[in-house]
């Protein structure tokens, strides 16, 4: 009978830990959650009429050294926080070379200390450090923009430059601004 008991109450246990650990990661990328440590964020653009966004957890740099440094050169990352970045358009986009159908795909770069890479994923919903390469639509080289002129200390993913069906999307964070040209197709 003890051996019962125990074992009840070890499953009861591992439940509301399991529960626990989704509801904390839930949180941490979470609009209602208080103060979370990388708040979600989003970047929307309006190309020929219809609507194209991105929605990414924002992590802070808190004195360390980010590029180079707690996220390496010349490995993927996610291109945020947390959660995957998703990229959700209502039209045909091409983002550099990468034809994208309207849809929606996760985000992830390759820094570097001279080239950064794109990557637009069909793979969506996971978490950010999940990473299926073989669900990779494409890879571009981005464009080194204009250094911010003091350190960025927020990530943000913006839409700049835009006329017409053209913007650029840029990621800029600590002292790093790169971007991408988009285009809405028909």
């Amino acid at each position: 009978m003890n051996r019962t008991l125990f074992a009840c109450r070890t499953s009861i246990l591992a439940v509301a830990f399991l529960v626990f650990s989704l509801v904390q990661a839930h949180a941490q990328c979470d609009p209602h959650a208080a103060n979370p440590p990388s708040p979600p964020a989003q970047a929307s653009v309006t190309l020929s009429g219809k609507s194209i966004t991105i929605d990414y957890c924002a992590p802070s740099a808190r004195g360390r050294k980010i590029f180079g440094g707690i996220i390496p050169y010349d490995h993927w990352w996610r291109t945020g926080a947390n959660t995957s970045t998703t990229l959700k358009t209502e039209t045909d986009l091409r983002i550099g070379t990468i034809k994208v159908p309207a849809g929606t795909y996760s985000i992830y770069s390759i820094p570097s200390a001279t080239a950064w890479k794109l990557i637009v994923n069909k793979q969506t919903g996971q978490w950010g450090t999940v990473y299926k390469p073989e669900m990779d639509l494409g890879q571009v080289n981005m464009t080194a923009g204009d250094s911010p002129s003091s350190p960025v200390e927020t990530f943000k993913i913006t839409f700049e430059h835009t006329a017409g069906n053209k913007t650029q999307l840029h990621l800029i964070w600590e002292n790093t601004n790169v971007y991408v040209p988009v285009e809405a197709v028909k």
